[in-house]
């Protein structure tokens, strides 16, 4: 399956020495990295021979290997980085030299800012997005309506659908990770997931943070389903737990540096009113969810408490997937007064400020848009979108739509 980012990917392979490919274990980053030519060579710092070929002498490995060098998992070389930069350095003109991969931003991200700030670029990249597994019916997309900052509210309108609820409501419930939609069968996937949910924890994690109290950390892991698309308390979670705030605070570092976590703060800029100021937060992948909630079926999924909750998360993250695959800095942000109004996903960045609410109704109650409505007002948005399961777009106002998320 084609990656969405494949022309970033060879747009900054032509401009920088250095590309990073990040991301969550099992998303495609070695995949992505296996569409460069047939002369790159690959190095995987899992391998043991591969690591101790590079760990030996970093510096006498990159004079023997100075250009079309991918290496995986480069977090788990710390050296590795210094000498790096040394090998850029001493061809600075040239690009598209290296390509490193790491399933693990905590170490990864921290070692490329202090030691390759300006050499190296950084593509993150997610499990299957909507747009990947159902292709573009032609015409201009979500994304690209998102970055033309001319576009307004009735442009939305002529968005056409990747697929039927049908399709939406499948992708929902499996989720993006690539192995399960390669072996789609029901029970492969639940198999799939808990033993994913076990390597991360006693492999990733435990090598990582080998000080961690791994029992403890996996009561927080599905403490966290439970806290999916909340408004999240650290003494609240730590109560829970039976543990210190600044232990929940450590665990919530280390889901989002380890992308099975997004946490969303509260949009503050340009406030007329009280807002809420503690920060919300999602697991990124529905399929991921919904196992550690126990959802085997479409059934039990809508029959869920959760459910609500597990589609906004879903719909956030495909808008921002999209966008990140663009190479389109935007902040995300979530947006609730004291009073109880609420947005649920601000961007503001490279697509301007732009509001998003998400529901998954059929049908919208304008009446039930006031936020919204007074949000695009008083900031003087562009357009504001509702995604919705509707059959097709709608303009709700002179400057909302509503688009189906079928159609992004």
């Amino acid at each position: 399956m084609r990656r969405a980012c494949e022309p970033l990917f060879s747009e900054y392979i032509d401009a920088f020495p250095c590309v990073a490919i990040i991301g969550p274990r099992q998303c495609g980053k070695t995949t992505l990295a296996g569409s460069l030519p047939a002369n790159w060579r690959r190095f995987d710092l899992e391998r043991t021979s591969d690591r101790d070929l590079v760990a030996r002498d970093p510096d006498l490995f990159f004079r023997l290997h100075p250009r079309r060098v991918v290496i995986d998992e480069a977090q788990l070389l710390p050296e590795l980085f210094p000498a790096l930069r040394v090998a850029i350095d001493s061809d600075r003109a040239s690009a598209g030299r290296f390509v490193i991969t790491g399933s693990s931003s905590p170490a990864l991200l921290r070692r490329v800012s202090e030691t390759l700030a300006g050499r190296i670029a950084t593509i993150e990249l997610a499990v299957f997005s909507w747009s990947e597994v159902h292709p573009s019916p032609g015409g201009p997309s979500f994304a690209d309506l998102l970055a033309d900052r001319s576009a307004t509210a009735e442009r939305f309108l002529t968005l056409k659908p990747r697929g039927d609820i049908g399709d939406v409501h499948d992708y929902w419930l499996r989720g993006g990770y690539p192995e399960p939609w390669l072996k789609p069968a029901a029970r492969f996937r639940a198999t799939w997931m808990s033993q994913y949910i076990k390597t991360y924890v006693e492999r990733d994690i435990g090598r990582l943070f080998p000080g961690l109290d791994q029992d403890r950390f996996r009561l927080f892991l599905q403490h966290l389903a439970s806290l999916s698309g909340t408004i999240i308390n650290n003494a609240d979670v730590a109560r829970g737990l039976g543990v210190s705030p600044p232990t929940v605070r450590d665990y919530f570092e280390i889901a989002h540096g380890t992308f099975l976590w997004r946490r969303l703060p509260p949009y503050v800029k340009q406030a007329t009113k009280r807002l809420v100021k503690h920060a919300k937060g999602h697991i990124r992948d529905s399929g991921l969810l919904h196992r550690l909630l126990h959802l085997a079926d479409r059934d039990a999924l809508l029959g869920h408490p959760q459910a609500g909750r597990s589609w906004e998360a879903m719909v956030t993250e495909e808008i921002l997937r999209q966008l990140e695959w663009r190479g389109l800095d935007c902040g995300a942000f979530f947006y609730r007064t004291s009073a109880g109004a609420e947005i649920d996903l601000i961007l503001d960045g490279d697509v301007g400020l732009v509001p998003i609410e998400i529901k998954y109704t059929h049908s919208i109650d304008r009446r039930r848009l006031t936020a919204l409505r007074e949000f695009v007002a008083e900031r003087r948005c562009r357009v504001g979108i509702v995604i919705t399961n509707d059959s097709e777009p709608r303009l709700l106002d002179e400057a909302i739509v509503a688009v189906p998320f079928s159609h992004l």
